[in-house]
């Protein structure tokens, strides 16, 4: 969730700060700013997320190196920042301490995901085929994943989502309802109306 994302009608949507020395200024009070935006002021997250968005990039960057992850990485945090900022506490440590780490960890985690599916990619690349199976099973092995992904491109993007986490990521439905902070009922909801949309779409296409 970036500034130019909470941007409304008429606002004024500063540069992209990225690029820029990872320095917060000392005249802007990232305290004072955080704890407006525990209130729910989105003009507060915007002008925070100026702030510290050079800190938090420069993070994430160092972990992953690769600049497009990065910023997707750091996107990822700033939506965070703004579901969790309630548990921001002052006087356990400051805004850009606060936030850093949390990017840090974010960075952290992309890197072991990402490990993992190289792990079992190279693991499905090294088995053998079986003595029965043609080069024509493995056509339509790629069709039928060709499919699936059409399938979860017609999603709405709730549904998508936990999708990808489950079945893709590999993440319970416990762990989604926290990583989207929704009720796990919801979760529930979201897969099994994901499934029956993809099912439906696969059958269509065949």
């Amino acid at each position: 969730m970036s500034a130019l994302l909470l941007a409304r009608p008429g606002d004024v949507v500063r540069p992209h700060p990225w690029h820029h020395e990872p320095i917060v200024s000392a005249a802007v009070d990232t305290t004072a700013l955080m704890l407006r935006v525990q209130q729910g002021d989105q003009r507060a997250f915007a002008d925070l997320y100026d702030e510290i968005s050079p800190i938090v990039f420069g993070v994430v960057k160092r972990v992953l190196r690769d600049p497009s992850m990065s910023e997707e990485v750091t996107q990822e945090v700033f939506v965070e920042i703004w579901k969790t900022c309630t548990r921001f506490d002052p006087e356990r440590a400051s805004v850009p301490t606060w936030a850093a780490t949390m990017a840090r960890r974010r960075a952290v985690d992309r890197v072991r995901r990402e490990q993992s599916q190289r792990n079992r990619i190279d693991e499905l690349a090294q088995q053998p085929l079986a003595h029965d199976e043609r080069p024509d099973d493995t056509v339509v092995a790629s069709l039928d994943a060709e499919r699936i992904e059409r399938a979860m491109a017609s999603l709405p993007d709730d549904q998508r989502e936990v999708i990808r986490l489950a079945f893709i990521d590999g993440h319970a439905h416990g762990a989604i309802a926290e990583i989207l902070d929704i009720p796990l009922g919801t979760v529930k909801g979201r897969v099994r109306g994901g499934l029956k949309r993809m099912r439906s779409t696969i059958g269509d296409a065949r």
